[in-house]
């Protein structure tokens, strides 16, 4: 029986390819090698909690407190380097571990007492930011060891550091879902929770253990963050799950869960990174590349609910 060709499978990279070809043309900078570095330097975070929401989506879910969870990780990493002279390793890791339990918290919501996964994480991305604010009493910590950079702004052979994490968590998130029974347990509960649950598949244990996964990765990414601009900014990372969000729908994770490929998530990614580098080197007011991203995700969850229109009109 011959295949019916799916737009869906290779629309991310015609999007892709377009973008690449429009800034191409109008900026003189957007394809040389120096600034495809920048891109994916830039793109690093966003690539990390990718992996963790793409999770979340495949399960029916959505995680919006990244952006708030980064920003706490950053604060509280500052605090212990900055004013209680933690040594910066540990510091970082009890900074990772903050994200892990903001997403562990998110799960037990959301599994356990079966709050609406958007509730959950809206709830916790207000307690987040406000335990930022509150840690730093609204002021940035500054005066931070030089050290603190290198995990940012260094390099490996000429890769930004934070470009080989990414890939590095890329491809464990791959192994997870495409090699083992987590990832067949996650698809499963996407594509139908209760079918899961009755075929012994224990979906409390996986929902926690997905979103403290989530967490962990903004938590990642947050120190990341702190050692990129050398400071914890108890207002940065805002709105920064919007991106992560429509990379990932972009490349192909259905927003009704249980269908899509990580390995696509990484051309979604790669959009919105190009897309705000593509903006701001045509000096567009950062006002307006809201507005774009904000077209750019309703665009990719309407295409989303089309496909998945057209496939169950097939099925039948």
């Amino acid at each position: 029986m011959k295949k019916r060709f799916s737009l869906s499978k290779i629309f991310v990279y015609l999007v892709l390819a377009v973008i690449i070809l429009f800034f191409t043309m109008t900026t003189d900078t957007f394809l040389t090698s120096k600034n495809i570095l920048n891109i994916c330097r830039q793109i690093s975070m966003i690539g990390i909690c990718s992996v963790g929401m793409t999770m979340v989506l495949l399960t029916g879910g959505i995680d919006i407190s990244v952006g708030s969870i980064i920003a706490l990780v950053g604060v509280v990493s500052a605090k212990l380097i900055g004013e209680s002279g933690m040594p910066i390793f540990p510091a970082m890791v009890i900074g990772i571990a903050v994200g892990a339990f903001c997403g562990l918290i998110d799960g037990i919501m959301v599994a356990k007492f079966d709050v609406p996964a958007l509730i959950t994480t809206l709830a916790m991305q207000t307690m987040a930011r406000g335990a930022a604010y509150i840690l730093t009493s609204g002021i940035p910590i500054y005066g931070l060891p030089e050290g603190i950079k290198t995990l940012g702004q260094g390099y490996f052979f000429k890769i930004p550091i934070p470009v080989i994490i990414m890939a590095l968590i890329f491809l464990f998130g791959w192994w997870l879902l495409e090699q083992t029974r987590f990832g067949r347990y996650t698809y499963a509960i996407g594509g139908n929770q209760e079918v899961a649950r009755l075929s012994g598949i224990n979906v409390l244990k996986m929902k926690i253990s997905i979103y403290t996964l989530s967490g962990l990765f903004a938590g990642l990414s947050g120190v990341i963050m702190l050692s990129r601009i050398n400071s914890g900014q108890p207002n940065t990372s805002s709105g920064f799950e919007m991106d992560v969000i429509t990379g990932a729908v972009l490349g192909g994770i259905s927003v009704a869960g249980g269908e899509g490929k990580l390995v696509n998530v990484i051309a979604g990614v790669l959009i919105m990174g190009m897309l705000s580098n593509g903006m701001t080197l045509m000096n567009l007011d950062e006002y307006w590349q809201w507005v774009v991203k904000g077209i750019v995700l309703l665009l990719a969850v309407t295409f989303d609910n089309m496909q998945r229109k057209r496939n169950a009109k097939v099925k039948l």
